[in-house]
């Protein structure tokens, strides 16, 4: 049984992890995008800066805010027909929603560039589905080590995405002297790229993946309303109420950092959308090394809790002092924390609650936390849209605010359940 297991995760774990990516990725190259919107489709629509910087905010909102609203039908949808046919529908709705992305930047429709994006907020909801898909197949003892690589897949995703999107978005531009960039490239090329590689997945999945999920439950009736049920539930679950709350505020903290960041990179350190995209990268690139590399060794050593109490102080200081640098040189010192405590907070952050969970409604509870970091990343998008009106050094000081709020919450409140406990002492032990 415990080989016919190890099998199914082995095949499981690669597609799973590539998904991600391309969930991270379609998120990572509208980074360096973004301030070619402000500047070549708001404005020129008759908004002011700070009218457009707040439209921003809202078109970033839209994304999470309706993966909020599907995240927890489709972890429903999967404990009733199976992780499988979820998540090639979704990667479906995701390649279709990019390709009207690009469609609504070529006809500068920005009612289109909005709608695109709720799509694929909607069918880009799956990251409940593939958490849960691997938690089925994980053993105890490699919990935390498979959510780290679902980091790890987050911080790859998040290396080549803005690197893509501003590398596709650029005409002409020297590919370190090797070839330059065709004449074509434009702002909506790097996602004709991503609708090509999310169909391509589709097809992949459908062929590689087996079902993993073991307690499909036909009669599970689907309660539509239940992405407000899971705030409810959020709220009342003793063993998850104080996670949920500092995840909450740690997604929240670091959408006012990926919102509005690169703003203060141009204005402030003179970047062009190209520095963007390889700064961005470069985060990414010590987030796929933290994941991949360091948050398997503390696993062996600490447990979650242990971790979590250390990452997220760490996580609010590392936001705080982005606002020293004056040069390039300083930033890219300092940058790395970010990516160091990011990293450590997400992989253990969610081990933790598939830890809480039972095996038999994992796709509800990790439904349940994506629910909330969906709310945490929308919210505070909108808002850091009227914030950055107020300067370009607000959305930080408010993000690296909301996560130390995040780290009091979790290491004065949380009480870990008897039985997390045990399964924590179990993990360490082997």
């Amino acid at each position: 049984m415990a080989q016919k297991k190890s099998n199914l995760e082995h095949r499981a774990l690669p597609i799973i992890l590539f998904t991600v990516f391309l969930d991270v990725l379609g998120v990572g190259i509208l980074i360096p995008v973004i301030p070619r919107l402000v500047f070549t489709i708001f404005q020129p629509a008759g908004f002011t800066m700070s009218n457009s910087l707040i439209l921003l905010g809202w078109l970033t909102a839209i994304f999470p805010l309706m993966q909020f609203l599907a995240t927890p039908i489709l972890g429903q949808l999967s404990d009733r027909y199976g992780r499988k046919p979820v998540l090639g529908f979704s990667l479906f709705g995701s390649s279709m929603g990019y390709i009207l992305f690009a469609i609504g930047i070529l006809t500068k429709n920005i009612p289109l560039l909005f709608g695109a994006r709720a799509l694929d907020g909607i069918t880009g909801g799956n990251i409940s589905v593939a958490r849960a898909t691997i938690a089925d197949v994980t053993p105890p003892k490699h919990r935390t080590r498979n959510f780290g690589f679902i980091g790890a897949a987050f911080g790859v995703g998040f290396v080549f995405g803005p690197y893509i999107g501003a590398r596709l978005a650029a005409p002409n531009v020297s590919f370190f002297g090797l070839f330059t960039s065709p004449s074509w490239f434009n702002s909506a090329t790097p996602f004709w790229f991503t609708a090509i590689l999310s169909f391509i997945n589709m097809l992949l999945l459908l062929a590689i993946l087996p079902e993993t999920h073991k307690h499909i439950n036909k009669k599970l009736t689907i309660a539509w309303s239940k992405s407000l049920s899971n705030i409810k539930k959020a709220a009342a679950s003793p063993a998850l109420r104080t996670i949920f709350t500092a995840e909450f505020l740690f997604w929240g903290g670091f959408t006012f950092f990926t919102t509005f960041f690169q703003i203060l990179l141009i204005e402030k350190l003179g970047f062009k959308v190209n520095n963007v995209g390889d700064f961005f990268a470069y985060i990414g690139i010590w987030i796929a090394i933290t994941q991949a590399v360091i948050t398997p060794i503390l696993a062996k050593r600490f447990t979650n809790q242990q971790v979590l109490k250390v990452s997220l102080l760490g996580m609010s200081f590392a936001l705080l002092i982005q606002i020293i640098p004056q040069n390039t040189t300083q930033l890219l010192i300092l940058a790395p924390f970010i990516a160091l405590f990011n990293g450590m907070v997400m992989a253990n952050v969610s081990a933790l609650v598939s830890l809480t969970a039972g095996p038999e409604n994992q796709g509800e509870v990790l439904g349940i936390e994506a629910s909330v970091q969906a709310l945490g990343q929308a919210i505070p998008a909108i808002i850091a849209g009227y914030v950055a009106t107020m300067g370009v050094n607000m959305p930080i000081i408010v993000g690296a605010s909301l996560i130390f709020v995040g780290w009091l919450i979790f290491t004065f409140l949380y009480k870990p359940p008897v039985e997390v406990i045990q399964r924590e002492s179990a993990a360490l032990a082997h």
